[in-house]
């Protein structure tokens, strides 16, 4: 994750509700901002996933500057264990559920070096609020 961002990448996160933007995080180089997305959620239960979704991108370029605005949601995935004595009759298809967890924004301003694009800014604004989890 680390090497998608230049070494004096910033982060900056947001909770965007009512109509503003608090600022709730922010970190800086590529290391710090990698360390931040591994240890932002608590860790996943057994059969349990979370899947990232970017919609609706818009991406501009200008020279050695780039800027990709987004749409996320975030899904919490938690399969359902076998049962000991197997699945019930009739049962087919996925089993266990999938919850919309987080949705908002991205924006992300890259920049390109030596023929290497990465980030240099990436902004998150939640629209609901967010805790990160203590350290």
């Amino acid at each position: 994750m680390a090497a998608v961002f230049w070494p004096d990448a910033v982060c900056r996160v947001y909770y965007s509700g009512a109509g503003q933007h608090e600022l709730i995080g922010e970190m800086s180089g590529g290391d710090n901002i990698a360390n931040a997305v591994a240890t932002g959620m608590v860790p996943h239960p057994e059969l349990g996933w979370s899947h990232h979704t970017v919609l609706n991108p818009i991406i501009t370029v200008d020279g050695d500057t780039a800027v990709f605005d987004a749409q996320f949601l975030v899904y919490s995935v938690r399969g359902s264990a076998r049962p000991a004595n197997g699945w019930p009759a009739g049962a087919v298809g996925a089993q266990g559920t999938i919850t919309p967890i987080e949705s908002g924004y991205y924006l992300s301003t890259l920049r390109c070096e030596d023929g290497e694009w990465r980030i240099r800014e990436h902004v998150v604004k939640h629209n609901m609020p967010y805790v990160f989890p203590e350290s």
